[in-house]
């Protein structure tokens, strides 16, 4: 075991802005800073290019109605909201659909290469949960082009990238944010940057789970910084299964499967073959969805036929109905059911616009989709719950702290609808970035200071696990805590599991007091998952301790004791905060809509 020396706290660096995380939204709030004037710094955990944005594949929700002359952000509004469960914070939702088209444009103007109509402009795609096709697409790369773009972007103006690099606290002067400590994945050596504002963007919490389409960085880490810093958690039991990941070989389970492949043809069959998504319309849905297999595909063929087909219903919706036909026993030989568009589509049509599609089935599992079915199922996918954020300026309550993207709460409400995502980065990313510069600028005068005993301590905490003889696995506390959120604050959900979950994630924190970490810092990743660990214990505590207070089924959180859903909480929200070293719960209303936009769900 290596000595380590606890008291030495590394570099320092000074900026008025510093970014945590390079995925959309991210890159997005660092260029919206810059362009403000402010001196800005992206700190990002692995290397620039790489964040879990470039594996959003169907596309940029956007009003643009290039393919429908007829959408418009209203309708767009009005999706969201009912994708939501009405549970949205109706002014992020709002803001979201009226700026959406121009972030599109942005994008476009700074040399994004989108898919186009045969008129020449912005091809848009179907996507679950939109009335109308609204989706701007690349193929099913569509994150991958928008990072592309946007990391060009934000080199070109010269930001500052620090790369490899890991967070590990928010630190403060008395109230205020007055930077952030952190170390380089590499060497191990210590950082500390000083700067009046910190943008969150560290996406989602998905290695939770036993299963998710996540990526490795999605450790909850933005959100557990933020809870820690006094900043309060809204949304959190609302978890996104979606519906369509891979279920066989293990080595590539929850892998997403694009939710284009649904859009342009796709079908859900069970292990008889059977269609059975129109056993699982809700009344909701019904005016809007296809009730017949032969009206559906008159939908394909016929785009002026504006009832959809119910495998676009909203994720939520298609997620239990799989889960429902694989617990019947109706489930294909590996656990999952069957996503058919081989018989639907020729070749070359799945080949043009289902390309990383075809190569990653054809890669990862020997399956040729222009050929046979896929076998996919639900993965953990998307947290709904995130930091609570003022809508206009995306600040938290801690001021300097701001928050964009999947880290924020409130946007999607109780589920979010797909393309969603990317929209949001956007939109919410760039208000991020203008208003912590806007704050910045006004710190000047009375600026603020770092505390060094604060640092002293988060290079005490971070170092820990060096110190610690003959203690826990940081591997196996993992394996156990994935173990306890799939099996028992999964897809579908019980009080008496739920407080199973607490007593068991009580546990895993107390082992997670006593981590060892073996060698030294240099490419530790034993050391990184220890750090990372702490995050992902808040964030499961959260998770299970807002789905056990909330007794409905709502969105993506769906109780068997409380199957229906209950019009009481449709007006409340569970907040969460840090009090000691435990999580505070209490319920607040919603905001309350205006009038214009309540009108909006009262037309035909």
């Amino acid at each position: 075991m290596s000595t380590v020396e606890p008291r030495n706290t590394g570099e320092r660096h000074s900026y008025d802005v510093v970014v945590v995380g390079a995925g959309g939204a991210g890159l997005r709030a660092a260029i919206a800073a810059h362009d403000a004037g402010a001196r800005t710094a992206i700190v990002c955990k692995s290397l620039l290019g790489k964040a879990h944005t470039v594996m959003a594949e169907g596309g940029i929700a956007a009003a643009m109605g290039n393919a429908w002359p007829e959408d418009n952000w209203k309708v767009h509004f009005r999706d969201t909201m009912r994708g939501g469960k009405m549970l949205n914070n109706w002014r992020m939702a709002q803001l979201h659909a009226q700026e959406a088209p121009d972030r599109v444009l942005e994008l476009e103007e700074w040399g994004a290469l989108f898919d186009r109509t045969n008129d020449g402009l912005i091809s848009q795609r179907d996507f679950g949960g939109h009335r109308y096709a609204r989706l701007a697409h690349v193929g099913d790369r569509t994150g991958l082009e928008m990072i592309r773009t946007l990391q060009q972007r934000a080199v070109a103006l010269g930001i500052d990238v620090f790369m490899e690099c890991t967070i590990t606290e928010i630190l403060k002067d008395g109230d205020r944010v007055a930077g952030a400590f952190g170390y380089w994945r590499e060497s191990g050596r210590l950082i500390t940057f000083e700067a009046p504002s910190v943008v969150l963007a560290t996406g989602g919490i998905g290695k939770s789970f036993k299963v998710t389409s996540n990526s490795w960085e999605y450790t909850g880490d933005g959100h557990a910084l933020a809870v820690r810093a006094g900043a309060s958690l809204i949304n959190m039991e609302f978890v996104q299964f979606h519906p369509t990941g891979m279920v066989w070989p293990p080595s590539v389970r929850g892998i997403l499967v694009t939710e284009s492949v649904r859009g342009d043809g796709g079908v859900l069959k069970n292990s008889e073959g059977r269609r059975f998504m129109f056993d699982y319309i809700p009344d909701f849905f019904k005016a809007e969805t296809a009730d017949s297999i032969e009206e559906a595909d008159r939908w394909y063929t016929d785009k002026k036929n504006n009832r959809r087909p119910p495998e676009l219903l909203p994720r939520d919706e298609v997620a239990r109905a799989i889960n429902s036909e694989v617990k019947a026993g109706r489930g294909t030989p590996h656990g999952g059911i069957y996503l058919d568009i081989a018989s639907r589509r020729d070749p070359e049509y799945i080949m043009r616009r289902l390309p990383s599609m075809y190569h990653q089935f054809k890669e990862l599992a020997d399956v040729d989709i222009t050929k046979e079915p896929m076998e996919i199922g639900p993965t953990c996918h998307y947290v709904m719950g995130g930091v609570e954020v003022d809508p206009d300026t995306a600040v938290s309550i801690v001021p300097g702290l701001y928050a964009a993207g999947e880290v924020a709460g409130g946007m999607h409400g109780s589920n979010r609808l797909g393309g969603n995502s990317l929209s949001d980065l956007l939109v919410f990313g760039r208000r991020a970035g203008l208003n912590a510069a806007y704050y910045a600028a006004r710190t000047h005068d009375a600026p603020v200071t770092v505390d060094e005993d604060a640092v002293v301590a988060a290079a005490d905490a971070a170092l820990a696990p060096f110190s610690e003889e003959g203690g826990e696995n940081p591997y196996s506390v993992q394996k156990d805590l994935q173990e306890v959120m799939h099996t028992l604050v999964g897809i579908i959900r019980t009080a008496e599991e739920l407080e199973q979950a607490l007593g068991e994630i009580e546990k895993l924190a107390e082992r997670s007091r006593h981590l060892t970490v073996e060698g030294n810092r240099q490419y530790n990743p034993g050391w990184h998952l220890a750090i990372d660990l702490q995050n992902m214990l808040w964030v499961s505590e959260c998770i299970a301790k807002a789905a056990l207070t909330r007794t409905e089924s709502r969105g993506g959180h769906t109780r068997d004791d409380y199957p229906m859903t209950d019009q009481d909480w449709g007006t409340k929200n569970i907040v969460l905060r840090r009090h000691d070293d435990s999580v505070e719960l209490a319920i607040q209303p919603l905001p309350q809509m205006p009038a214009e936009l309540k009108a909006l769900f009262e037309e035909k």
